[in-house]
C-alpha cells in the first residue's frame, strides 16, 4: 500500500514534544512564587529534555529508513540554586529574615513558551500541507 502521508508520523511525535514542553513551561509559569513544595522546599524549575529517535527500519541497500521521531527523553529538573530574598513578613522566612524562592525567570520562560509554540504552529502546518498534497494526489488518481 502506498503512504501518501509519509511525514505525518514523524510530525506527530513532534507536536507531542511541544505540547509536553508547553505544560512542564507553563508549571515554571505557575509556581515562579512557591516557596514550599511537597518536599518542603522551593519549587524547581524542570525543563525537557527531547530526543531523536530514527527509526530501525532497513531498506534494501542495508542504510537507515523510515521516519525519524521526536520525543522526550526526561523532564528533569534544573540545577539553579534558589534564590535568597529578604522578606521579613513572609511566613517563610527564616529568623534573619530570608525567603528561598524558586529560581525562575519570567522571561525566560516566555522566550520558551513563544519558541514551543512557534515549533507546534510550523509543526501544524507541515500537517496541513501533507494532507493538501495528499489530497490533490488522490483527485488526480480520480481523473
Amino acid at each position: 500500500m502506498i503512504n501518501l502521508l509519509t511525514g505525518i508520523e514523524s510530525t506527530a511525535s513532534a507536536l507531542d514534544a511541544e505540547r509536553i514542553r508547553m505544560d512542564v513551561i507553563s508549571q515554571n509559569i505557575a509556581n515562579v512564587n512557591t516557596t514550599k513544595g511537597a518536599d518542603g522546599k522551593p519549587y524547581q524549575r524542570q525543563v525537557v529534555v527531547f530526543e531523536n529517535v530514527l527509526r530501525a527500519q532497513q531498506d534494501s541497500d542495508g542504510g537507515p529508513s523510515g521516519p525519524q521521531s521526536v520525543q522526550v527523553a526526561r523532564i528533569q529538573k534544573d540545577g539553579r540554586p534558589a534564590r535568597q530574598i529578604y522578606s521579613p513578613g513572609h511566613p517563610d522566612a527564616d529568623a534573619h529574615g530570608m525567603v528561598a524562592m524558586p529560581d525562575i525567570n519570567i522571561h525566560e520562560e516566555m522566550v520558551d513558551m513563544i519558541s514551543s509554540s512557534r515549533s507546534y504552529e510550523a509543526n501544524l502546518a507541515v500537517v496541513k500541507n501533507a494532507r493538501a498534497m495528499a489530497m490533490q494526489a488522490l483527485s488526480i488518481v480520480k481523473h
